[in-house]
């Protein structure tokens, strides 16, 4: 039987009004109605159609008490006014709408998530249970309108901060999408007037031209011309080895400074290579991690073994062919997980060939004792957010003296990959202009000053920082301190302020003596062999915390400290610049266009 209606049940009462008995459109049988009433209707319903009855039923106590039941949670009225805005939205130029319409857009900005998240129903369920009066937009109207204008806002808010600085340095490279789309990057660092070292990314261009030195070149003229920054301003830009990125840098004159991470990983590469034992090792233990990562049973079983032989439980690592830190990672935790490793491998016939022998062992072991201690330098001169330059010549130096001098019981294989490494970085950075830039920078580093500079260099480079400081005084003749606003004062104020004793003296000694005249020559020889002489701060400090406190005492040496501290020790900021390209434009967003991927990687990269 098929459920009915209200309206065709309540049809049947009413043609009580012209017959005596009525047809049930239910179940098609006849009901009197001899008296012109429903009770032999309501009876024959209650005992033939119960689920209707009920129905009826409780269609009749709802409209004797005037609408549905009600909780003593929801008894009290509502008033005209809650009614009318719990559901009314937002209008599009409401404070409020616009509030969360830009949050959302610094959340793609932000975390590099796809446009198309608005359009996706989890985030529209989300956005509803958060406000259900706003009502998101399109992903069009994000990539239109609040992607580009939170772009403009954030580009004429680095542009002003340019502005104020005389001196930046940068970082460039290039790279290819997913999608195979080359890219050119541009990353400026500089000092700002509250001495912390900022990082900006300028650009991320689509660069569809030949990769020559010559257009490269032309490229990174025409990015810093963009943001108008003179090519006199940029102190130095720091690369890789690629020969299109050194052509171009030698090509526009500017002072290129070697990347000391890409340094480092040439002198271990090279090294280990004319060693054919480390290059056996090393392939074996490739084999070892791969043949793990491919078989959950080997996997369950290494979990096994370490647990009988209470060794960490620790996973295999794989090495990357561009980043020596990682194989000497993985050559460590083969030699950790050895054991363990050797169970694991001999229980299984078809790969007892890969359990490393004492030759390969003894051989790791090697190259762990000369590499592990290089890790962390690696580590340290990568970072954006401190000072870098100036510790290379002191790194340099504590390579030499102390992380891979000889020791009494390394093996010959280990001195070897010493020498060899130690070698290849003093080559690389004997160059007369790389010295002299990186004792420069070492020198206006209140860490370091002259510690590290050869002795009979040490002339030359104060007479060097002279230059610097006579260019500094002339270009900015007045008052170096920090410039900061003039507060107002009131004549009234003026008089109505009592004359101290102090004002006295002052005013005496102005009108009975004239003070010395001193030359700019005598003031830069007097500040630089005041700041000789002063304590060296400690080495775990920040250079910049101590600038910013003795700028009043260095005036023109701040301004060369804040022109050469602000150089990159290596190219990673661009290589980050890399890793967001890659978040941005993924496998599911390769029709970005270029304008787009420049704006989400300059708003991912600038926003704070």
């Amino acid at each position: 039987m098929h459920h009915q209606s209200f309206g065709n049940i309540l049809d049947s009462t009413r043609m009580i009004l012209i017959k005596k008995i009525v047809k049930c459109k239910l179940c098609k049988k006849t009901v009197a109605s001899s008296q012109g009433n429903t009770t032999n209707l309501f009876h024959h319903l209650q005992h033939n159609h119960v689920i209707q009855f009920e129905d009826i039923k409780k269609a009749q106590s709802e409209k004797r008490l005037g609408g549905p039941a009600k909780t003593s949670s929801s008894t009290r009225q509502r008033s005209i006014t809650e009614a009318f805005t719990s559901t009314q939205l937002y209008e599009r130029t409401s404070k409020r709408w616009q509030e969360i319409t830009n949050a959302i857009g610094y959340h793609i900005a932000k975390d590099m998530a796809p446009i198309a998240t608005v359009e996706r129903n989890g985030f529209r369920h989300f956005m509803k249970i958060i406000d259900k009066r706003y009502e998101l937009p399109s992903r069009k109207y994000f990539s239109k309108t609040i992607i580009p204008s939170m772009y403009s806002t954030e580009r004429e808010k680095v542009a002003a901060e340019l502005r104020y600085v005389k001196h930046v340095a940068a970082t460039s490279d290039l790279w290819s999408s997913r999608t195979m789309e080359p890219y050119i990057s541009l990353t400026v660092h500089y000092i700002d007037n509250k001495w912390e070292l900022r990082t900006r990314v300028l650009e991320t261009a689509y660069f569809p031209s030949d990769h020559m030195g010559e257009m490269v070149g032309q490229g990174l003229r025409a990015m810093l011309s963009a943001w108008d920054i003179s090519e006199e301003d940029l102190v130095a830009i720091t690369t890789d080895n690629g020969p299109n990125i050194v052509k171009a840098v030698k090509l526009n004159k500017w002072t290129r400074v070697q990347c000391f991470g890409h340094r480092l990983h040439l002198a271990i590469e090279n090294t280990l290579k004319n060693h054919p034992p480390v290059e056996r090792a090393t392939k074996t233990c490739k084999k070892i991690v791969s043949t793990f990562a491919y078989s959950w049973k080997k996997k369950k079983a290494l979990r096994k073994a370490q647990q009988d032989m209470n060794l960490p439980m620790h996973k295999l690592k794989t090495a990357c062919p561009t980043r020596w830190g990682s194989m000497q990672m993985m050559t460590a935790r083969i030699l950790e997980q050895k054991n363990a490793i050797t169970r694991v491998l001999t229980d299984d016939r078809a790969s007892r060939h890969l359990v490393p022998t004492w030759p390969d062992l003894d051989v790791l072991e090697a190259v762990n004792k000369a590499l592990a201690p290089l890790v962390e330098f690696t580590d340290v001169l990568s970072g954006e957010e401190y000072v870098t330059i100036s510790s290379v010549k002191p790194v340099l130096h504590i390579l030499h003296s102390r992380v891979l001098a000889e020791e009494e019981d390394d093996v010959t294989l280990t001195k070897t990959i010493k020498s060899e490494i130690l070698a290849y970085l003093d080559d690389k950075f004997s160059d007369p202009p790389t010295v002299e830039l990186l004792d420069t920078a070492s020198f206006v580093d209140p860490r370091f000053k002259a510690a590290y500079i050869s002795a009979d260099c040490v002339t030359t480079i104060q007479e060097k920082v002279k230059m610097e400081m006579k260019s500094a005084a002339a270009v900015h003749p007045e008052s170096t301190a920090e410039s900061t606003e003039p507060q107002p004062s009131t004549s009234s104020e003026e008089k109505k302020r009592k004359r101290s004793l102090g004002r006295f003296f002052k005013e005496s000694e102005t009108l009975s003596s004239t003070a010395p005249t001193v030359s700019p020559e005598q003031a830069i020889e007097a500040e630089l062999s005041s700041y000789s002489v002063c304590p060296v701060q400690d080495s775990e400090e920040n250079p910049l915390d101590w600038w910013r406190k003795h700028q009043v005492n260095f005036p023109t040496l701040s301004k060369v400290a804040k022109k050469y501290l602000c150089i990159p020790a290596t190219s990673s900021p661009s290589e980050r610049v890399f890793s967001s390209g890659g978040n941005i434009v993924t496998c599911l967003r390769s029709c970005l266009k270029p304008d787009m991927v420049n704006m989400l990687v300059f708003l991912s990269k600038n926003l704070e």
